[in-house]
């Protein structure tokens, strides 16, 4: 009896998706929008002083300027993932200068 398994998928360690995974925190003021990364996931992070400023998001519906920018955002957080800027907790953060 053969007990060895064979991978059943294959995950391609450089392919970043986003999913539509995306949530806001009122306590921090920063939205934080999800990446899957070779398989593993991880969260991309925007400030909503950031949101204002770039975009004009407002106090009470920042997550709109999320879905209205939503490609810009992920073009910037993919480069953040390229370039493996990542924090010492493993995730990303998009400052103004990003984007």
């Amino acid at each position: 009896m053969n007990l060895s398994r064979k991978k059943s998928s294959s995950v391609d360690e450089n392919e970043i998706l986003f999913p539509l995974l995306e949530c806001w925190n009122p306590m921090t003021n920063v939205a934080t929008i999800a990446a899957q990364v070779g398989g593993r996931r991880v969260l991309c992070r925007i400030s909503h002083d950031v949101l204002k400023k770039k975009f004009r998001a407002s106090a009470t519906e920042p997550m709109s300027a999320i879905a209205t920018n939503r490609k810009v955002i992920q073009t910037a957080a993919r480069a953040l993932i390229e370039r493996k800027a990542f924090e010492a907790d493993g995730n990303i953060v998009i400052r103004q200068k990003d984007l």
